[in-house]
């Protein structure tokens, strides 16, 4: 009898290149998806549109107008008296302290000037006003 030459089998090669690529897939979807899971705590407005704004870094404080004047502190209401105490505590102990102040287009240009008046009267000296980059809407 007459027996066959035994063949050595070879463990499959490990193909890298496609494990390599579905590995860069899914980084990319993890980190496009946690974009959108970052939730901004703010209230939602009708920012008036600027062609030349800038972005800045995060502020402090994020305060919102509405047009009825109703004044909001990330996206809790807030009155203005216990808004100036907050802010003076903060800005007492920080001093790159800043606020972003959210206007609705529609609210009143005087309520604008007197909450910017009251920030800066509670020793804000940074401040920031939000706006919606031409083309958003």
């Amino acid at each position: 009898m007459r027996r066959r030459p035994r063949k050595i089998k070879q463990p499959p090669s490990l193909m890298l290149s496609p494990m390599i690529d579905m590995i860069f897939l899914l980084l990319v979807f993890f980190i496009v998806s946690t974009m959108y899971m970052s939730e901004v705590k703010t209230i939602s407005l009708a920012l008036p549109m600027a062609k030349y704004s800038e972005t800045l870094k995060k502020s402090n404080f994020t305060v919102s107008l509405k047009k009825d004047g109703t004044l909001y502190l990330e996206d809790a209401p807030i009155e203005l008296a216990p808004l100036l105490d907050r802010v003076k505590e903060e800005a007492k102990s920080n001093t790159a302290f800043s606020v972003t102040i959210r206007a609705d287009e529609e609210a009143s240009y005087k309520r604008v000037i007197a909450l910017i008046d009251a920030l800066k009267g509670a020793g804000v000296t940074n401040l920031g006003l939000a706006t919606d980059p031409e083309g958003s809407r």
